[in-house]
């Protein structure tokens, strides 16, 4: 059962059918309500009208032995003078309840020289007032039942009062037969009772097959993710539908996730294998300066030693820094003054000159001065004879620039430069160049800090590169 619920089609037909059961339960109560109303307020019109023609007779003075409508074919009739005296009922009724009397054969007469105003009830103070022959405007209604020659059933009764000129005031009470309403309201009871579990069965298997269908894509997405799970082949897609809905955008939105992981995997390698490769160069070199220094001490090269050693630290100090800035490390947000950063980078360097406004940026302080670093590094490695630092304001933007006189970088080669372990055909020599990481950290760094860092061509013909970062 767990199981079977576990499913999301499984819960989206249960829950389609509950609203759907909610909804027709509601829907039909309201309509056995309005057409049991309806019924009742027809058989309370058609009662008022029949009492009303009882009274309209006794108004006239007919006779209570001469009044139409006692024959009991339009359904019971009693007329009530004072104190709840039966005076006249319809002819075979055998019994009666819902009105102010139960008795079903009239009384007898008042005393000689008396008339029925005599025995009238005062008892009611909200006693409509009335002139002889006049009929009361407003009608009471109340539900019962009565038994006419063997038939009982149950009526809807009408009663109203009238004022007589002999017979002071009487009441006529006349019932119309509810039997149609409780056959309507039965009759739609049984079409629901049949009906609405039939519609229900109909609306959880159309869920049923529609959520199936729906649910087929995602199937298939989950089917090929374990595929490339087992087998650990991130060049496999996931199939998209040729649809426009969510479960498309879903599988579009799968592939793109794969398509980056796969390219964040390979230029881990990549990265893993560049690295591998770089530390081997100077750890081979040192380790043969080092066994030679060991057979034969007066051959050692101590300045080589020292200089592999160093080149050695800081590739490891580059290693380190990209592992944490792929970590997601999250720069500080302290605020730094590019301008300062920028002349504490420059100063001791030959040929570089700095151009600085006051701008402050939030940041690791640490961080941006290793860029600064890495740009100055590259420009000195390329320039003829002049670097020169610039940094200002553009709009919202701090803009700091690092131009040399050299050769400058194709622009095809622009965007190459920012990659890991890549120098150009002229800076592949490792005496005069590094690792081929200090661009990449550079705009690893700016990134992280909400910034961009571009390649261009600088006024003299060199290359310009531009660090651009949000004011503090």
């Amino acid at each position: 059962m767990r199981r079977l619920f576990g499913s999301v089609r499984a819960r989206a037909t249960l829950g389609a059918t509950l609203v759907v059961a909610v909804a027709l339960v509601a829907a039909g109560a309201a309509v056995l309500l309005s057409l049991k109303s309806n019924l009742m307020g027809e058989a309370g019109t058609r009662a008022e009208r029949s009492a009303r023609a009882v009274a309209s007779q006794l108004a006239a003075g007919t006779p209570y032995d001469k009044l139409a409508g006692l024959d009991g074919d339009d359904g019971p009739v009693q007329v009530l003078a004072g104190k709840k005296r039966l005076v006249a009922a319809s002819e075979d009724l055998e019994k009666i309840s819902g009105t102010d009397s139960d008795r079903v054969k009239p009384q007898a007469p008042v005393a000689p020289g008396g008339d029925d105003a005599d025995d009238s009830d005062d008892s009611d103070d909200h006693e409509e007032d009335l002139d002889p022959g006049e009929i009361a405007g407003e009608s009471t209604f109340k539900n019962g039942s009565a038994t006419i020659d063997g038939d009982a059933e149950d009526y809807r009764f009408a009663a109203i009062e009238v004022e007589t000129h002999d017979r002071g005031r009487l009441k006529v009470y006349a019932g119309a037969p509810l039997a149609a309403e409780h056959g309507a309201v039965q009759t739609a009871l049984t079409v629901m009772l049949i009906g609405f579990p039939l519609l229900l069965g109909v609306v959880a298997g159309v869920t049923w097959l529609v959520t199936r269908r729906a649910l087929r894509p995602v199937e298939g997405i989950r089917s090929e993710m374990a595929a490339i799970t087992a087998s650990q082949d991130l060049a496999r897609r996931v199939p998209e539908p040729q649809t426009h809905d969510e479960v498309a955008r879903l599988a579009r939105t799968t592939n793109e996730t794969l398509a980056a992981l796969e390219t964040s995997v390979e230029r881990q390698r990549r990265f893993v294998a560049d690295a591998s490769h770089e530390l081997r160069s100077p750890i081979a070199s040192l380790r043969t300066q080092l066994e030679v220094a060991a057979a034969h001490p007066e051959l050692l090269d101590l300045d080589g030693a020292v200089e592999d050693t160093v080149r050695l630290q800081r590739l490891a100090a580059d290693l380190l820094l990209l592992a944490r800035l792929d970590a997601g490390e999250r720069p500080g947000d302290a605020k730094v003054d590019l301008a300062g950063l920028a002349r504490e980078a420059a100063e001791g360097r030959k040929g570089v000159t700095v151009d600085a406004e006051p701008v402050n940026v939030a940041g690791s302080r640490g961080q941006l001065g290793r860029v600064l670093a890495n740009l100055l590094d590259n420009a000195q490695r390329h320039a003829r004879s002049a670097v020169t630092v610039s940094v200002r304001r553009e709009g919202d933007l701090a803009l700091v620039g690092v131009a040399d006189d050299g050769d400058g970088v194709p622009a095809s080669d622009r965007e190459r430069i920012f990659e890991r372990f890549v120098r150009l055909d002229a800076a592949r020599s490792r005496d005069d160049g590094g690792a081929g990481l200090g661009l990449a950290i550079a705009r690893d760094v700016a990134v992280r800090h909400g910034g961009t860092l571009t390649a261009a061509q600088g006024p003299a013909g060199g290359a310009l590169f531009e660090l651009r970062l949000p004011l503090a």
